[in-house]
């Protein structure tokens, strides 16, 4: 068992999923973690095979009935890298369907191949491991606080807070920021100058070998030209001719390296809340990445804004919507007339609007947006929050409620 574990929200997910299907795979970027959580949830009673160990992956491609024949329970590590093997699996699952005999892992994107669309289709749940959240690297071990607003009427807001909850450093936000939620960084290397290496080195890793599991890449310094610009635009809608235009790419080409992008787990579009009958509404998504302390480092950016605590909110957001039952959208609110809202939660029952400031101490007047969208939809929004970089948490105005960013993670 490693050393040093730290508890991920998604674990119990995991276990169980594994009651129940007999296929689970844990998709993500390269280096979440997903080998030590599948590793941990294993324990003793599942074996594990790597196929990055070069043994295990020569019999995965000659002979991948065999490899499967050699344990049950079996757990495998990094499967994109032989997709032939899921014939296999199938073949191995409809002779005898055992909830949990396989807990596959992948850095591709799996949801999105073709090949475990067609053949586990039926067989398999997909989840999704993202970087670290400040409370699991914290060893809580959990996500942000965001259910105790969609489960509980507003009036139990401030006591549910309260309530077996140790807020972070407050202040401190920054400096999370900075360090992201990969692993390494985020817990073991404590010098910006190393984490500065270690981002250099997974940006190398993720340009030369991830990429090459997903497509060719045809113009690489153009790639890692968008990567930047993109890193430059966190929080900002996502105007894809601009980018093109500034990085000088087709807009063909930068719309599918922006697609790359999200489908290897770096980038999450959000989109907007489309629903009004009153206002119009823009439509563009906003970009934001998985790991605010990447972004950062690909902009050289020493010092984390107001879109960067925006990010860091949306990462927790990420891997919270794992857990529910049924996935919470993460939206964004804005109007032609300058309304705007940073964030939307939508669940099938309730909308929550979230507003976001950097600032230490906010007024009513950060209040106003959410107010209008809470006047825009009174039947599944009953309030909503302003979270800022503050210590203090009471009532900023009527039904919305001024949160320290760290009493939510």
């Amino acid at each position: 068992m490693p050393t040093g574990y730290h508890a991920r929200a998604l674990e119990p997910i995991v276990q169980a999923r594994l009651g129940v299907f007999p296929v689970v795979v844990v998709t993500g970027a390269r280096q979440t973690g997903k080998s030590t959580l599948v590793r941990h949830v294993g324990g003793k009673e599942r074996t594990y095979l790597s196929l990055d160990d070069l043994d295990v992956l020569e019999q995965a491609e000659q002979a991948p009935d065999r490899l499967l024949s050699r344990a049950a329970p079996l757990t495998l590590d990094e499967v994109q890298r032989v997709p032939e093997l899921l014939l296999a699996i199938k073949r191995a699952v409809d002779a005898e369907r055992v909830p949990g005999r396989f807990l596959l892992t992948g850095s591709a994107n799996l949801q999105l191949m073709e090949a475990v669309s067609e053949t586990l289709a039926g067989r398999a749940v997909y989840l999704t491991l993202w970087p670290m959240t400040p409370g699991e690297v914290a060893g809580a071990g959990r996500t942000g606080r965001w259910s105790t607003f969609l489960d509980n009427p507003p009036e139990t807001w401030l006591d549910a807070l309260g309530a077996a909850h140790v807020p972070l450093d407050p202040g401190d936000w920054a400096s999370i920021a900075l360090r992201g939620g990969y692993p390494e960084p985020a817990t073991r290397l404590d010098y910006d100058a190393d984490r500065a290496a270690w981002f250099e080195g997974y940006l190398r890793t993720y340009l030369e070998r991830d990429l090459q599991q997903l497509a060719a890449i045809d113009n690489l310094t153009g790639f890692q030209r968008l990567i930047r610009a993109a890193a430059l635009r966190v929080g900002n809608l996502m105007n894809q001719a601009e980018i093109a235009r500034d990085v000088g790419l087709p807009p063909t080409t930068a719309q599918r390296y922006l697609a790359l992008l999200e489908t290897s787990y770096q980038l999450f579009r959000v989109e907007a809340y489309s629903v009004n009958r009153t206002k119009r509404l823009v439509k563009s998504p906003k970009l934001y990445w998985s790991d605010s302390g990447l972004a950062l480092h690909l902009s050289a950016d020493r010092e984390p804004r107001g879109a960067h605590l925006e990010n860091l909110l949306v990462a927790d957001l990420l891997a919270w919507r794992e857990l529910p039952t049924h996935r919470p959208n993460i939206l964004f609110w804005r109007t032609t007339k300058d309304a705007e809202v940073d964030l939307v939660i939508e669940t099938p029952t309730a909308l929550l609007p979230v507003e976001v400031k950097a600032s230490t101490s906010v007024s009513p007047r950060a209040a106003r947006h959410v107010t209008t969208f809470l006047r825009e939809y009174p039947a599944k929004a009953p309030a909503g929050l302003v979270v800022y970089g503050g210590s203090e948490l009471y009532w900023l105005a009527d039904r919305v409620l001024a949160v320290p960013w760290s009493h939510i993670l």
